[in-house]
């Protein structure tokens, strides 16, 4: 009786850990960060078309002046598309901030897959305060 006791808690302890890492994917950024931004859209691999819109919550320091760039290339590296998210709240902060942006462009000609490129946003220009994530994405 105790051992199926046992054997239902780890059943139990094991869905409850699929279902925690699958959606709530620890990002890390260039710099090894991984409790500076949470992307929620799109996820990784996500089929996309235009206009793509991107949310998520990054913390105040990832923002100057209320944004930062946002770029999609594609498989090579191509710049094809590229603008700011925008927070949607108090950026001023060390707390999460939610965000929002949206890029329009077109399908590359060549190759499905690309890549969508979060940056810090580093007025200084700085190579020490820069800092991005990368999300591997596929045109539709």
């Amino acid at each position: 009786m105790f051992k199926k006791f046992i054997f239902l808690v780890l059943i139990i302890a094991g869905v409850g850990a699929v279902y925690y890492f699958s959606f709530n994917k620890i990002v890390m950024t260039e710099r090894g960060n991984s409790d500076i931004i949470k992307v929620f859209t799109p996820k990784e691999n996500q089929k996309i078309s235009s206009p793509l819109v991107i949310e998520g919550e990054a913390r105040g320091m990832w923002f100057f002046e209320a944004s930062f760039p946002i770029v999609l290339t594609d498989w090579d590296g191509k710049i094809i598309s590229e603008h700011y998210a925008e927070a949607q709240g108090e950026w001023m902060t060390e707390n999460y901030v939610p965000f929002s942006g949206k890029l329009i462009f077109e399908k590359p000609p060549y190759g499905e897959r690309g890549f969508l490129i979060l940056k810090k946003d580093n007025p200084s220009g700085l190579p020490e305060h820069d800092d991005s994530i990368e999300i591997p994405i596929i045109f539709r």
